[in-house]
């Protein structure tokens, strides 16, 4: 017996059912984007090692345990790309598109060998932006205000926006020294992957979810301390201008990100009703990666928002829990019928954009039909058989509804099914 094969642990696939969640954050989505006048660039889902481990950090988790990481036959060291980020930035370089300030967006699969639970896969998807050229806190403030737009057009009321600043390189280090002298002198208490991140990356953990550590980071030195004028400026802004825009924000000082390349602002919008994976939107500046990865000096912000988490957050929305039924399913009675039915289905398609209309195929009894026409979740069935064909006419049986079953001429069939789609458009 053959033995029956399976998707890989924490890769899942996108089902009929589910997919129209996904279709409507992309639309919402794109229409933000596209408000905001973002370019798409596409990048492949496999790149160098080297660039992940100069980028996200050799010290970081990612790079150490969650990448998926092989030796082509080439004997090259390929990844599959845990993030988006530092494949924009290596074709921002690559193909030369750093000569003036770009905004741009992207959108795919990333790839990470992490324990599979809710809301966190080993193939999750992203959508991202990324800003090059503009060093300002009105940049920033321009990336929330976009991401804001996205969690309105989904009719998602329940995030928080939470922000903080890293500072600059250099205020981080002396930040970085007076953090680690202070946990050095609670060793006892720190967990086991706190006392492995301590010489590695140890603002990481101040981002722990153990409750056991949650004593220790409120005891910890806070960054805004180590503040310079410039920093501490350009972050001031930033919340003012939020503020000016209406934006609801909490200042976060434990907010640290988990990449290397981060610096200046960062945020994240939360929800709660994911437990423990509540973060479905992340960012912030990175001003030294382009250099870092072989380009010139050139200040960068940008941020990544989670499908998978955003999904679940809009399937719990009673509104939204069905995906779209077809607006007519087209029932048709004899073989005559059936090759007039197929023609008069692209005649409606052809003038009705939007329109969901499913044409029964393969045969089967009136009855039959009826049966799958209900089962497909059409609002209507549309009959089509010899009587029809002989007084160029077509019936309207409603299958959601009390309205009452009708026979229309053919040629008042467009404008019947017009009403209907704009009642029912998706998404």
């Amino acid at each position: 017996m053959a033995i029956r094969i399976q998707a890989i642990r924490g890769m899942h696939d996108i089902l009929p059912g589910q997919i129209h969640h996904w279709q409507r954050i992309e639309q919402a989505a794109r229409g933000a984007l596209d408000a905001y006048a973002y370019q798409e660039l596409r990048t492949p889902i496999v790149e160098l090692t080297d660039l992940f481990k100069r980028s996200i950090g050799e010290a970081t988790d990612i790079v150490e345990k969650e990448m998926y990481s092989f030796a082509d036959r080439n004997g090259d060291d390929l990844t599959l790309r845990p993030e988006g980020t530092a494949s924009c930035v290596r074709a921002a370089i690559e193909n030369g598109l750093l000569d003036q300030p770009r905004r741009f967006w992207y959108q795919g699969p990333m790839f990470r060998h992490e324990r599979p639970q809710k809301g966190r896969y080993r193939q999750f998807h992203q959508i991202g932006v990324e800003v090059f050229g503009l060093e300002g806190p009105d940049i920033d403030q321009e990336v929330i205000l976009l991401s804001r737009r996205i969690w309105r057009a989904l009719g998602i009321e329940d995030l928080e926006l939470q922000i903080n600043t890293l500072g600059s390189s250099d205020e981080r280090a002396r930040y970085r020294a007076r953090l680690v002298e202070y946990l050095r002198g609670r060793f006892e208490q720190l967990d086991e992957d706190s006392r492995r991140r301590l010489e590695t990356n140890p603002l990481r953990i101040l981002d722990s979810k153990n409750p056991t550590m949650a004593e220790v980071i409120a005891g910890a030195p806070v960054l805004t301390d180590d503040l310079g004028e410039d920093s501490r400026g350009h972050f001031e802004r930033l919340c003012q201008g939020l503020g000016r825009a209406g934006v609801t924000f909490r200042v976060n000082p434990r907010l640290v990100r988990g990449l290397d390349y981060y610096n200046r602002s960062v945020f994240e919008w939360v929800s709660t009703a994911l437990g423990a994976q509540g973060t479905v939107c992340a960012g912030g500046r990175y001003d030294g990666l382009v250099e870092q990865l072989g380009g010139s000096p050139t200040p960068a912000v940008g941020f990544a928002l989670g499908m998978e988490r955003l999904v679940a957050l809009i399937a719990a929305q009673p509104e939204t829990a069905t995906g779209p039924s077809p607006h007519g399913y087209l029932i048709t009675v004899g073989e005559t019928a059936q090759v007039h039915g197929l023609a008069i289905a692209e005649q409606m398609r052809d003038a009705l954009p939007g329109l969901r209309l499913w044409v029964h195929c393969g045969g089967g009894s009136f009855k039959s039909q009826f049966k799958k026409a209900d089962r497909s979740g059409a609002r209507y069935a549309l009959v089509l058989g010899p009587d029809e064909l002989a007084r160029e006419a077509i019936g309207i049986k409603p299958l959601r509804s009390d309205e009452p079953q009708q026979t229309l001429p053919l040629s008042e069939l467009t404008a019947y099914l017009a009403a209907r789609v704009a009642a029912h458009p998706y998404p």
